[in-house]
């Protein structure tokens, strides 16, 4: 990556409650990756599971909003898949992939939303197969990868053997997390339990119907409005500037939607985090990324209100948008710190609720810290 202009390399960004410098990537040790891919069922009878995905999507994203590993923070990439839908190939085993591995996690809630429930045959082996396969799993030392699938019907079901899936996800360092859409015997008697087993997973049972428990904190309204004038700060630029733009204000929009289950507020605090990167669109994320400098970009990139000013100008412009998108980051994680508090007294009333952000965090966090990650 190309060094930051000097006007820049002043500038001090806040996440969470630490403040960092705008230095390159490039000239910093290589961060450890974390690797989450998502396996759906979206046959007839998984509505509630994709809806209890589309609303919590956020909230799962952020439990590593605080990780590190050895001081470092990890980079987060999602991939999504799903299966089980007869509208896809029979010949391809009735699975697709959604989206690859991504650190623009406004495109997986984008394709997440996108989803759509049809009857068809469970192959559950045939989707961990190719998610293994196809997608780009890094080999770092310190790397955490993990399948996480989530369906009703027979683990067994399909040409493909799950005990082969299972075992050359875990040869590769991939973890099997399974997530058995029913009882808890039901999943052990289908091998739910036996395909995690083989893949140092852990086995776990949600109901998808069941609704999400969110406790409404008195910080939630000012920190959901806080996240939409994060939007403002945004500086679209180049081909995909527009593309990107309107599909941060449609993921806005679709959180929204799930209000109840706390999205809105989810999402605001995923905004406020390094988790949440567009420097493919926005000029503020790319040029601390290091990947663009303002005078390599040509002025029809350029949104109107920038063409006609100078370099300096224009230098100027996008560091008061970076220095007021970490003002609202920073209060918002303010915000979010005194909301934890209240919602970790409120969630000790309701142990043992399990919906698929439960499930999720808990396994994540469990089988982070067997690899060194930290979770503030």
């Amino acid at each position: 990556m190309k060094t930051l202009s000097t006007a820049f390399l002043g500038i001090f960004i806040v996440l969470g409650a630490q403040a960092k410098s705008l230095k390159p990537e490039a000239d910093r040790a290589p961060a450890p990756v974390v690797q989450i891919a998502l396996l759906l069922d979206t046959s007839n009878s998984m509505d509630g599971l994709i809806d209890q995905a589309k609303s919590q999507l956020w909230k799962i994203v952020n439990e590593f909003i605080t990780a590190k590993h050895h001081g470092l923070r990890p980079e987060l990439q999602v991939a999504l898949f799903e299966y089980g839908n007869n509208s896809l190939p029979a010949s391809e085993g009735y699975i697709r992939q959604v989206q690859g591995f991504t650190t623009d996690l406004d495109k997986v809630s984008e394709q997440l939303f996108a989803l759509r429930t049809n009857g068809g045959e469970e192959y559950c082996a045939w989707v961990i197969k190719a998610a293994v396969q196809s997608l780009g799993w890094r080999n770092g030392p310190n790397d955490f990868k993990a399948i996480f699938i989530a369906g009703n019907e027979p683990f067994t079901q399909g040409p493909i053997s799950y005990a082969e899936s299972c075992r050359a996800a875990i040869e590769k360092g991939i973890i099997i997390n399974t997530i058995h859409c029913g009882d808890h015997h039901t999943g052990i008697a289908t091998k739910w339990q036996h395909g995690a087993f083989l893949a140092e997973g852990k086995y776990m049972v949600i109901d998808q119907d069941r609704a999400v428990v969110h406790f409404e904190a008195p910080q939630d309204k000012e920190i959901a409005r806080l996240g939409e004038e994060l939007n403002k700060t945004y500086v679209a630029f180049g081909a995909k500037g527009m593309e990107g733009q309107l599909c941060q204000q449609a993921q806005d929009v679709n959180a929204s939607s799930f209000s109840r289950a706390g999205a809105p507020v989810q999402r605001a605090v995923t905004k406020a985090s390094a988790n949440y990167l567009n420097s493919a669109w926005d000029l503020v994320d790319a040029c601390k990324d290091g990947k663009v400098k303002i005078e390599a970009v040509k002025e029809a990139e350029l949104p109107a209100e920038m063409q006609k000013m100078s370099l300096e100008e224009r230098k100027k412009y996008v560091e008061t948008q970076f220095a007021e998108r970490g003002k609202l980051r920073t209060r918002i994680n303010q915000l979010n710190a005194e909301r934890s508090k209240f919602v970790a007294e409120k969630t000790k009333q309701h142990a043992g609720t399990n919906t698929l952000d439960v499930v999720m965090t808990g396994a994540i966090r469990e089988q982070a810290a067997k690899r060194n990650y930290k979770f503030e």
